[in-house]
């Protein structure tokens, strides 16, 4: 499979009304601290609107509302693979993806066949506090010749410049969170990652 260059974490439905307009393809809807009731409602939009602009919606960790909601994509980190059901996830025909900072973590991977493996953070981010230093380019080049047509994705402390980088030194794909939700005006950093990425879409 193919994953657009441009790949856009969110934390609320809301942002996606906001900028999908602008022609963002490939979006994470992932969000703490709500009810079962609010995911499901900020799936449903999610999906609602993800149809709508033709994007590609990925639902991080509630992989059984993914399921009932009938989303097709999830993505989960190494903490959530203890507890999730892969045999249900497969049985729905839902595609995964998987958070990995080391080799061992690699390996895992790989052994699912999933349908992409992220790799971070390359730079030093923000979001959350990791006990794992950054991965740096060079280590994007080492992943990809292993996963060989496996998508990878990179993601940590990315700005568009950066993820020209990425993408140059052989990921499939540029995540980030922070560098546009943050942003003073979200819209413009959104179009200014769309243009950095353009050439690759």
């Amino acid at each position: 499979m193919k994953l657009d260059p441009f790949y856009l974490i969110v934390d609320d439905a809301l942002w996606l009304e906001r900028l999908l307009p602008l022609g963002v393809k490939l979006v994470q809807l992932r969000i703490k601290d709500r009810t079962d009731g609010e995911l499901r409602d900020a799936i449903r939009a999610s999906l609602r609107l993800c149809a709508r602009h033709g994007a590609t919606l990925i639902v991080n960790d509630y992989w059984r509302l993914a399921i009932e909601e009938g989303c097709d994509f999830v993505h989960l980190g190494q903490g959530d693979l203890d507890s999730a059901d892969l045999e249900a996830i497969r049985a729905a025909g839902v595609r995964l993806g998987v958070s990995t900072h080391d080799e061992a973590e690699l390996d895992r991977a790989l052994a699912l066949s999933p349908n992409y493996i992220a790799l971070g953070p390359i730079y030093p981010t923000v979001l959350k506090a990791m006990t794992v230093a950054p991965q740096g380019l060079a280590r994007i080049g080492e992943w990809k010749a292993k996963l060989g047509a496996i998508p990878l994705v990179a993601i940590g402390g990315l700005t568009p410049e950066r993820a020209q980088a990425c993408l140059k030194a052989g990921a499939d794909s540029a995540c980030v969170v922070t560098d546009v939700l943050r942003h003073a005006n979200p819209e413009a950093r959104a179009q200014q990652w769309l243009a950095a990425t353009a050439l690759l879409r």
